[in-house]
């Protein structure tokens, strides 16, 4: 496969040219070994796996004996190498077993690794595919790439170090894709069933407040006929609840959605004024504790339809908080209306039913 060359100009070792002859092994002297014996670099970038397993593809007039030799003579990475005499023989080496890397010979005439390497991408392969000829890298790496090979080696100047760091290199970029691959399924996943749980509450919170006028304390032993003329009731309070805050100036929804966004964003404490005046507005509407309820579940619900690909257990955490929050300013602005502290009691009360799940009618 390497081209011959005057026995003068063939190297070998780490640093030369792939000995290819007898000639060159009588030439692998030894300094030669002892280039072969040197220590590679202890940082993090000076690493080859300790050992590959290569598929080799050529022809049945080409045998990989030379580069088996010629991977045996550098002791960095121990690889083995299995070889395949035609496309076929590659095929079925590669459905019966398992390589870290593909290595394909270019031989005109006899075996097209273009159109193989090709083939293997239009089927799935997802191995390291590498491809060895003797024309110039300025002359077949760009078409190696367009098929879908990793790298192109040109066997007329590469040394066995370069191959090994290439078929390493190839085999590491892989191994990362597969691991990206595998994270963002992942974070798909993770994403998906976030999205799924923030339906689920938004709906579990519209259900309670279709439960506040008697359909979460309907007796379980109650007939069918009870059961629909509660299910009625409360989907009258929620007609009557929409009404309610139609009745609000549609640049207080506005106002909601914004604050929502921005503590999502900035967390609890970071709008004590806002929040004040607005509980005074909805105070001064008559909203009640419910209602409020009401116009931040539909605020939350636009909120969360928009997220995307972005994460809904936090919006809907710090959702949470705010709605709290709003509940406390919302009852103490009651209370300083009342005038009369017992008064409280009843307004904290249902603003706390609203909040932990109680029925407050």
């Amino acid at each position: 496969m390497f081209a011959a060359r005057p026995a003068a100009a063939r190297q070998c070792g780490t640093h030369g040219f792939l000995p290819d002859t007898d000639v060159g092994n009588r030439i692998m002297s030894t300094s030669a070994k002892q280039e072969r014996a040197r220590a590679l670099s202890s940082t993090p970038w000076g690493l080859l796996p300790p050992r590959m397993r290569v598929l080799y593809v050529t022809s049945a007039s080409r045998t990989g004996a030379w580069l088996a030799e010629a991977f045996a003579s550098d002791s960095a990475c121990d690889v083995t190498l299995q070889e395949a005499h035609g496309t076929s023989a590659g095929v079925e080496h590669l459905r019966d077993q398992v390589f870290d890397a593909v290595l394909v010979s270019h031989e005109p005439g006899q075996l097209d690794a273009l159109s193989f390497v090709d083939g293997l991408r239009a089927g799935g392969a997802e191995e390291p595919l590498l491809i060895a000829g003797q024309p110039s890298e300025s002359e077949m790496a760009a078409l190696c790439y367009e098929v879908g090979a990793d790298a192109y080696v040109c066997t007329n100047t590469t040394t066995t170090r370069t191959l090994l760091w290439t078929v390493a290199r190839a085999v590491e970029r892989h191994h990362l894709i597969r691991e990206n691959r595998r994270l963002q399924q992942a974070e798909r996943h993770r994403l998906q069933q976030e999205q799924q749980e923030a339906t689920r509450m938004l709906t579990e919170q519209r259900g309670l407040l279709g439960q506040r006028h008697g359909a979460c304390g309907t007796d379980p032993n109650t007939d069918a006929h009870e059961a629909a003329s509660s299910a009625n009731s409360a989907s009258a309070a929620l007609d009557v609840d929409a009404v309610g805050l139609s009745q609000l100036d549609a640049a207080v929804h506005a106002h909601y959605r914004e604050m929502l966004r921005a503590h999502v964003m900035m967390g609890s404490g970071k709008l004590p004024s806002e929040m004040s005046a607005l509980a005074e507005t909805l105070a001064s509407s008559g909203v009640t504790a419910p209602q409020t309820m009401q116009l931040h579940v539909q605020a939350l619900e636009e909120l969360v339809q928009g997220l995307g690909n972005r994460s809904a257990r936090h919006v809907m955490t710090r959702a949470d908080l705010l709605l709290v929050d709003l509940l406390v300013h919302l009852a103490e602005q009651y209370r300083q209306r009342v005038g009369n502290p017992r008064d409280l009691n009843v307004t904290a009360d249902s603003s706390s039913q609203s909040a932990q799940r109680h029925c407050g009618g």
